[in-house]
């Protein structure tokens, strides 16, 4: 039987993945694209976000090993940015939904933890680890890295057609685990996520 902070992080870690994804379909459809309304994406319902390695396996495995970091992934919302009216503006704006949406999450379960109060400790729980994770994805999401969306708003600030970032596309999920296992995200849990988390939540 799963500990109650296994459960808790697993349910904080669906429920940010969940709204992240939902929240790149509301500003794309919003904008003009309804690609991912069409997909079905445009929901609350984690199975329609749900990558079976990414949401599942390599969170388990992470978790069974003992591993100090999870780390996973929901499938990819799809976009076709030729249905923005203004296609630069579209894609750094839909990119940055998802984090401003977690940090939405974390502020919202911080408040809640406030008003409520650790006297449930099944809730307090939850809601400490929906404050920790949401914030994480946020700024782990804003990293200038494809696939991430921090690779997705350099592109739309930056001139150009941006070669660079197709380039990259080709080994970013190797830089990503060069990120994780050189420490560098790490760093940002340290310097970034941490002094956040905890300012929302006292």
């Amino acid at each position: 039987m799963p500990s109650p902070e296994i459960i808790a992080i697993a349910f904080a870690f669906i429920v940010g993945i969940t709204l992240h994804e939902f929240a790149h379909a509301w500003a794309a459809n919003e904008l003009g694209d309804p690609t991912a309304r069409y997909a079905g994406r445009l929901t609350l319902n984690p199975i329609a976000h749900l990558d079976p390695i990414g949401t599942v396996l390599v969170p388990a495995l992470l978790v069974l090993t003992g591993s100090r970091f999870i780390f996973g992934w929901a499938k990819p919302v799809p976009i076709n940015p030729y249905n923005f009216r203004d296609r630069r503006r579209g894609i750094i704006l839909v990119s940055l939904a998802g984090p401003v949406g977690n940090l939405v999450i974390a502020t919202a379960a911080a408040m809640l933890y406030r008003l409520l109060g650790p006297a449930d400790q099944s809730l307090a729980l939850v809601l400490v680890w929906m404050v920790f994770i949401n914030v994480f994805l946020a700024f782990f999401n804003l990293i200038p890295v494809p696939p991430l969306d921090g690779s997705k708003v350099l592109a739309g600030l930056l001139p150009g057609r941006q070669e660079w970032l197709i380039y990259l596309e080709k080994y970013g999920m190797i830089i990503l685990l060069l990120l994780i296992f050189t420490g560098l995200v790490g760093r940002l849990v340290e310097f970034v996520v941490l002094p956040l988390a905890y300012f929302l939540l006292g």
